[in-house]
């Protein structure tokens, strides 16, 4: 079952957050700590098993019974397995254990600073990521870091537009099957965040250590997708043929994936492979390839490693792979589509995000 199966769609309340005023008397070094250890701010986005108003209709209701089932029947290694999983590195293993042994409802965080379109990284495998950790019972906390954003110059530095942006990043998600309600403040057990936040994530460690904290936020932080051009090691806002866009038409999808890098019987640091390994099988579990019956004919390969082994020995060829690959994506992709076409506040959200310089 693909996890988007069980993820009810609905509109969610909820509101941009930003870092509380400082004054001026304030003391430099504790508050660029207090900066960097992201796991203690407000975030504006939470996403928890059964943790949307049941009361609204039937269909939520069932949606919350059929979670907290899902959660009841998993066992701590199950739950902590499913977690896991989502991490390229895990800092540290035993912590996380004995977090999920002995809270109900870890805490995750992550943050996002609004700078443009979202790519598909940020949007599907986010979801992706939020839905194993809500199915294990998890809480999630995700902060539109709207003041990060200003004083890293995002969108000129300009707070309206920042703030349209992250408006936008929720529709996205929204349509996308993560479900989303308002957060309060709270502090983080997991820091969910990506390999290129490790160096802060370990400082956020260190200063919790610092300050006689008991429990440091364990790291959990997941891999990073490729550019798909050669020799990109990740996408680029800047650069629209690196990466997929969450509500890049069919055609641009598909003109994307044709001119990806995606070398012969080569898996290492192939963006193609890369999509397949992080997006489709774990969206899907899953992938299907059409083509004639003098290349192979069609085959559905139910594990990744299944398709390495295929594509290495030259059995499944590029040409194969990338319509299958974009056929894939494409499907994933049309409910965020629709939603933007269909709803009159996204719409003009993307209307104004398109219409933004992208700044670093």
């Amino acid at each position: 079952m693909a996890y988007t199966d069980y993820i009810s769609r609905r509109t969610p309340r909820f509101r941009l957050s930003a870092l509380p005023p400082r004054t001026a008397s304030i003391n430099q070094g504790v508050r660029l700590a207090e900066i960097i250890c992201w796991w203690a701010v407000a975030c504006c986005i939470t996403v928890a098993a059964g943790g949307h108003r049941i009361e609204d209709d039937e269909r939520r209701r069932r949606a919350w019974s059929e979670e907290s089932v899902m959660v009841e029947k998993m066992n701590l290694e199950e739950r902590f397995n499913v977690i896991r999983s989502i991490g390229e590195e895990c800092i540290q293993e035993d912590e996380l254990r004995n977090l999920l042994a002995n809270k109900p409802q870890p805490i995750c965080y992550d943050g996002f600073e609004p700078s443009g379109r979202m790519h598909i990284a940020q949007g599907v495998m986010k979801t992706i990521n939020v839905n194993k950790l809500v199915a294990s019972g998890c809480k999630v906390k995700i902060w539109i870091a709207d003041w990060f954003a200003q004083l890293n110059n995002k969108m000129g530095g300009d707070l309206k537009k920042i703030h349209v942006v992250g408006q936008y990043l929720i529709e996205i998600w929204k349509a996308a099957g993560m479900k989303v309600e308002s957060g309060n403040v709270e502090f983080a057990d997991i820091c969910q965040l990506g390999m290129d936040q490790r160096k802060v994530n370990v400082l956020a460690r260190e200063y919790a250590e610092d300050i006689k904290r008991k429990n440091k936020p364990i790291i959990l932080s997941h891999h990073m997708l490729p550019g798909l051009q050669e020799g990109q090691e990740k996408m680029s806002k800047t650069d629209a043929s690196s990466s997929i866009f969450m509500e890049d038409d069919e055609a641009e999808v598909n003109q994307k994936i044709k001119k990806a890098f995606c070398p012969p019987k080569v898996v290492e640091k192939n963006p193609c492979l890369e999509y397949l390994n992080y997006i489709i099988f774990p969206w899907f579990n899953e992938f299907t390839v059409e083509r004639s019956q003098e290349n192979g004919g069609n085959k559905t390969f139910i594990s990744f490693e299944e398709l390495v082994a295929d594509y290495e020995c030259g059995g499944l060829h590029p040409a194969d792979l990338k319509p299958a690959l974009s056929k894939a994506l494409n499907k994933i992709l049309q409910p965020v589509r629709d939603h933007f076409k269909n709803d009159a506040n996204a719409k003009d959200l993307l209307k104004r995000v398109k219409s933004y310089k992208v700044t670093r």
